[in-house]
């Protein structure tokens, strides 16, 4: 049988050595300034929360210091999951597979991890129950917290892009979508425009002497590191099967 040459380079265990050896350099700086922003992220000034938002729970209703369930720290993942969904968008259920093995070791560390939609509890439950997972999952119905966190437009706005999302204007809704969007909004059982009015982010708070702050909030790439998931196909020898963005 005939070897068919891979077009990729090769080398001898040495030379990939020597390759290598450079590369771990170039990761170890990456480490660094990693470290660096981290540093940076949590020197950011908070921001007192003044609204008395009220969410839907499985335990009842519950104020967002309720949500910190007498820990100091509340990490928020924005899940798109609209009251016209029928399920959760499937990005965001990857993230959550990947968080739903952690959220109650961070709870041992003075940390709360929830998931909040605008989603009615049920559906939020419906869905939960059908992944199984166990981290805790609040319904923000129309009280405005998806709003004022950037994780939401309005159909008027939609059509006009008078909304903000990662810290930059938005943009009005494309008169046509490539096939992946289209999919990921026919898998929650929706039409492409009603399932992007939702936004996907991260948003954390601190809770001190009874007052809540806001520290924090990510969206869009921004959210690649909260991806476990795509860690890894990151250091497969061909990388992910998908084009990046």
């Amino acid at each position: 049988m005939a070897t068919i040459a891979t077009t990729h380079p090769t080398a001898t265990r040495e030379g990939w050595l020597e390759k290598r050896l450079e590369l771990l350099n170039a990761e170890k700086e990456l480490t660094r300034r990693s470290d660096e922003v981290a540093r940076q992220r949590q020197e950011l000034p908070w921001v007192r929360v003044e609204k008395d938002y009220q969410f839907d729970t499985e335990r009842g209703r519950a104020s967002l210091s309720d949500l910190f369930r007498g820990r100091s720290q509340l990490l928020v993942y924005h899940f798109m999951f609209g009251p016209d969904y029928d399920a959760g968008c499937p990005s965001c259920s990857a993230i959550a597979d990947g968080f739903n093995g952690i959220w109650e070791h961070l709870a041992h560390h003075d940390v709360m991890l929830w998931a909040i939609s605008r989603a009615p509890v049920e559906k939020l439950r419906g869905f939960k129950q059908r992944m199984g997972w166990t981290f805790p999952w609040a319904s923000s119905d129309d009280n405005g917290f998806n709003s004022d966190f950037d994780v939401y437009a309005t159909e008027d706005q939609q059509r006009t892009g008078e909304y903000e999302y990662n810290f930059r204007p938005g943009s009005p809704l494309p008169p046509a979508v490539s096939e992946w969007p289209a999919k990921s909004a026919a898998q929650t059982g929706t039409e492409f425009p009603t399932y992007v009015r939702e936004k996907p982010g991260m948003s954390t708070f601190v809770l001190e002497d009874g007052v809540v702050y806001h520290a924090y909030s990510a969206f869009a790439r921004g959210l690649d590191g909260l991806w476990s998931a795509y860690q890894w196909p990151d250091r497969a020898p061909e990388g992910p099967n998908e084009p990046s963005s």
